[in-house]
């Protein structure tokens, strides 16, 4: 299916693309890999900063954002593309207000727009409060198949952003599973619907996206100026 005529990408291919993987994963993670491989043929290389580093327990979407911020500064103010999956979305929307000179175009899979706000059950709130009197919180981490902990900070300063109200004004596409039990479709669909920038594709799969992808490959393909 090609893209939808809603929004119109960039007429460059891009020189710099980020991958920011999810909350527990990592650069390794399986859609990574996929978007790395096909970007690659096409002479594309895809960085993907591990926002695991230097310790998960410490992560915050502060972090985060500084951690892309040295990244980006690193470019001498070229463009960049983000790819940003579930908080790594989160983050990539927030990325294209604060650089948005320097940001040319998202690419969103699953994007946690209402992350720990009314609307994203990230934790009932009976959780949240043995969380803030424990100080860590034990979280299962996908990449390294083990728990890890968490500490409460991270749930503080989440707090201090607003993802669903941020100013994206680069083209933008959005991939939706209609059968995910993290990011509630309905809430992206609201994120979409006041954005004339933004197409979104809802697509009969879950939060991983997995079975999607060559559909959503089809489609990027055709954002991002490939198939010229």
């Amino acid at each position: 299916m090609p893209l939808p005529s809603r929004v119109s990408a960039p007429d460059l291919i891009p020189q710099h693309v980020f991958y920011l993987h999810g909350f527990a994963s990592s650069p390794q993670s399986t859609k990574v890999g996929y978007f790395r491989d096909h970007l690659r043929q096409h002479g594309i290389d895809v960085q993907c900063p591990d926002f695991n580093q230097p310790d998960f327990s410490t992560l915050t979407i502060t972090r985060m954002l500084d951690q892309l911020g040295a990244d980006l500064a690193r470019l001498d103010g070229e463009p960049a593309t983000l790819f940003g999956s579930s908080l790594g979305g989160t983050l990539a929307v927030l990325a294209a207000d604060r650089f948005g000179a320097q940001i040319d175009r998202l690419v969103l899979m699953a994007p946690a727009v209402m992350f720990a706000k009314p609307g994203h059950h990230l934790l009932p709130p009976e959780k949240v409060e043995e969380w803030r009197r424990r100080g860590t919180l034990p979280v299962f981490h996908h990449a390294d198949q083990a728990e890890r902990d968490l500490r409460f900070a991270f749930y503080e300063d989440s707090l201090r952003y607003d993802a669903f109200h941020a100013a994206v004004r680069q083209p933008t596409i959005i991939f939706q599973g209609l059968h995910d039990a993290s990011v509630d479709y309905r809430t992206v669909e609201a994120f979409a619907k006041t954005r004339g920038n933004v197409t979104l594709s809802l697509l009969d799969d879950d939060h991983q996206l997995i079975a999607s992808l060559p559909r959503m490959w089809t489609d990027v393909r055709a954002f991002l100026g490939l198939d010229e």
